[in-house]
């Protein structure tokens, strides 16, 4: 059965989420400013370091594995990139060696 108020919820989070990402383009328009601009290339390098930061932080080299599944997955998210150079595949390659190491290997 359908849940309206869920259904509400979705509706204006994707609304809200839509126009927070078209509202610098309706603003500026073609004309950017210098800081959009390097805040446009800063920003997602900053962000990709901080959710790396927050995923490793309760990785304890002491105790367990000692920490080789996250160490061989960021390996190899590290390793796919400068091959590559496509982030969304080196990030679900890099889960699924990790996913793959603390199921099969690390079990």
């Amino acid at each position: 059965m359908f849940d309206v108020h869920a259904g509400y919820i979705v509706i204006i989070s994707g609304a809200v989420t839509a126009l927070l990402r078209f509202l610098p383009f309706i603003a500026f328009g073609k004309r950017r400013p210098g800081f959009i601009l390097y805040l446009g290339g800063v920003l997602p390098p900053a962000v990709m370091a901080m959710l790396a930061v927050y995923c490793l932080r309760g990785v304890n080299i002491l105790s367990g594995s000692h920490g080789l599944p996250e160490a061989i997955a960021c390996c190899a998210v590290a390793a796919l990139h400068v091959w590559k150079r496509k982030m969304l595949l080196s990030i679900t390659a890099g889960t699924a060696v990790y996913m793959f190491m603390v199921q099969v290997i690390f079990a």
